[in-house]
């Protein structure tokens, strides 16, 4: 089993989980202190989870994680360092899983694409979510 990290300077940027990654248990791959939790679950047939819900707990959450799983198409995500130096371009086709974690990226649609997108919210508008910023090209 094996995700693949992307790391520069020590700080991780993302985490990918591709389409044929299979686990024979529930596994995150996350660390638990991380705002933001990714994995796989897995279970056997005839599992049941009892009902069940989440305590609401208060969290302070500084950091914006995104995660993308493609559901059609091919989509290439550009990874920057702070520096605006570009870090990978990643190929994510159908059922390919990304959560990103630090830094600029930026999207390019190579086929027409679907993704399902997770995001901590609430949302407050693109003026108060998202920062345009130039990249060294």
């Amino acid at each position: 089993m094996t995700i693949e990290i992307i790391e520069y300077n020590n700080i991780k940027y993302a985490e990918i989980i591709r389409a044929e990654e299979s686990v024979e248990k529930t596994t995150f791959f996350s660390p638990a202190e991380s705002s933001f939790q990714f994995g796989l679950l897995a279970h056997e047939a005839g599992f049941v989870e009892p009902p069940h819900y989440h305590k609401p707990v208060e969290r302070t959450i500084s950091d914006l994680q995104q995660m993308f799983v493609v559901q059609r198409g091919v989509v290439v995500v550009e990874l920057y360092s702070d520096e605006g130096n570009l870090l990978r371009e990643i190929e994510l086709r159908q059922g390919d899983a990304i959560v990103l974690i630090h830094g600029v990226h930026a999207i390019r649609v190579i086929e027409d694409m679907q993704c399902i997108s997770v995001k901590q919210g609430p949302y407050l508008g693109e003026a108060e979510d998202k920062v345009f910023t130039e990249v060294n090209k």
